[in-house]
């Protein structure tokens, strides 16, 4: 009887180690880019406490309704993993006195997330994320540096196709009151919504701006927008972000359309939208979220920050990062056990000599090992032979006998 194959659960993926090069490029070019910023890096677990996301999402969003993955532990406990990062972090800072630190505290992330949602190119259940987070600063500086940043990430990384779009939902006294106008419009054409819309009009208006249905869209295309309606220090704090981006030369395009799908944004919004992903297009996005630490329990507390798709910044780079070449290979000409214990030590030492090496694992002879030391694109082939040891230059095939006592000065000294 055949032994059943077994398979990644549907939406998750195996990351091969092709895709996972180019994955530690993009982590590296971000986490490089935030430090040189002052944003220091932040871990949160995998999953949290269910109210967790409940009080800081909001029971109305998609996120809460259908695609958390919750369960309970054996204490009776309700956990659900995490299907974003900014309520975890924004949980951490209040449970370990981060507000006592100089504001604001300047974090950054990457790891796993997970929703429930149907898999497709670009959304999967287990998504990897990137993200930087600004606690304690109600300033425009602090929007217009998270989203330069992020510019700047995606422009480093070579991401083609780019375009940032902007907005504001004003505070949240006065997204009050621009509710219950937008209410009242869907009420008033109610009978042209989705299904889904109509069920929605009280508990999250505004997530019809984001609806796929025609007649929806027709309906939304009239509604009145928040945007056009910002006053006071609302319209003050949107005018004085677009002033710092146009200063610094972040190109953007108003979207007055422009929701999030959390509940806890104030004021500045955005979205990086990529023209190669089809309908997925967003590659990452954010906003100010002035009330939330305060939801979870902390002492009144603007922040703002935002959160970039790992997989949809990959499929937009649509690219192989190839793999690194060998410094040395370390070759045995004839096998024996005290050829192949002066092999692993040399490779040790070149290795801690901040050398990539190698040594053959697979049992090869003399001709098989200089083949896939080729394959491996090592520079150099160090060959121990009864002799003693020969250094062989791959590119030139040049071969000269050296001294192993010497290894490391041969090594970094010159070429071979």
């Amino acid at each position: 009887m055949a032994a059943h194959k077994y398979q990644a659960p549907r939406g998750t993926f195996d990351v091969l180690p092709d895709a996972a090069r180019l994955r530690g490029r993009i982590e590296r070019t971000a986490a490089e880019i935030l430090a040189r910023a002052g944003y220091e890096r932040i871990a949160t677990p995998s999953f949290e406490d269910t109210e967790l996301f409940e009080r800081g999402v909001g029971h109305s969003t998609d996120i809460v309704r259908k695609e958390m993955f919750t369960f309970e532990d054996k204490g009776g406990r309700s956990l659900t993993l995490r299907p974003e990062g900014t309520a975890p972090i924004c949980r951490a800072y209040v449970e370990h006195g981060m507000q006592a630190l100089a504001q604001p505290v300047k974090l950054a992330y990457a790891g796993p997330f997970f929703r429930h949602e149907r898999p497709q190119a670009g959304r999967y259940r287990q998504f990897h994320q990137l993200g930087a987070e600004a606690i304690g600063s109600d300033s425009p500086l602090a929007d217009a540096e998270l989203i330069g940043l992020l510019a700047e990430i995606l422009a480093e990384l070579g991401v083609p196709g780019v375009e940032l779009r902007l907005g504001s939902l004003g505070s949240f006294e006065a997204r009050q009151a621009y509710l219950a106008e937008l209410k009242e419009h869907l009420r008033a054409h109610e009978g042209e919504l989705s299904k889904e819309v109509r069920e929605r009009i009280d508990a999250n208006p505004l997530r019809a701006f984001d609806s796929d249905d025609d007649g929806t869209r027709a309906v939304m295309a009239t509604a009145p927008k928040l945007v056009e309606r910002l006053e006071g220090e609302d319209a003050e704090h949107f005018a004085e972000v677009r002033a710092l981006l146009d200063a610094a030369g972040v190109s953007y395009v108003i979207d007055p359309t422009l929701v999030r799908g959390l509940d806890y944004y104030t004021r500045t919004i955005f979205s990086f939208v990529c023209d190669r992903l089809g309908a997925q297009s967003e590659i990452g996005g954010g906003g100010r979220y002035d009330g939330l630490v305060e939801q979870l329990g902390g002492k009144p507390t603007p922040a703002v920050g935002w959160a970039a798709g790992i997989e949809r910044i990959m499929l937009a780079l649509d690219e192989e990062q190839a793999a690194p070449g060998r410094d040395v290979f370390v070759a045995v000409a004839e096998e024996s056990a005290q050829r192949r214990s002066l092999a692993l030590v040399l490779a040790g030492e070149l290795r801690k000599a901040g050398l990539s090496a190698e040594v053959d694992l697979g049992g090869r002879g003399l001709k098989g090992q200089l083949k896939h030391a080729d394959r491996l694109g090592a520079r150099r082939v160090l060959i121990l032979d009864a002799e003693g040891a020969q250094l062989r230059d791959m590119s030139s095939g040049e071969q000269r006998s050296v001294e192993t006592g010497n290894l490391i000065e041969e090594m970094t000294g010159g070429e071979a």
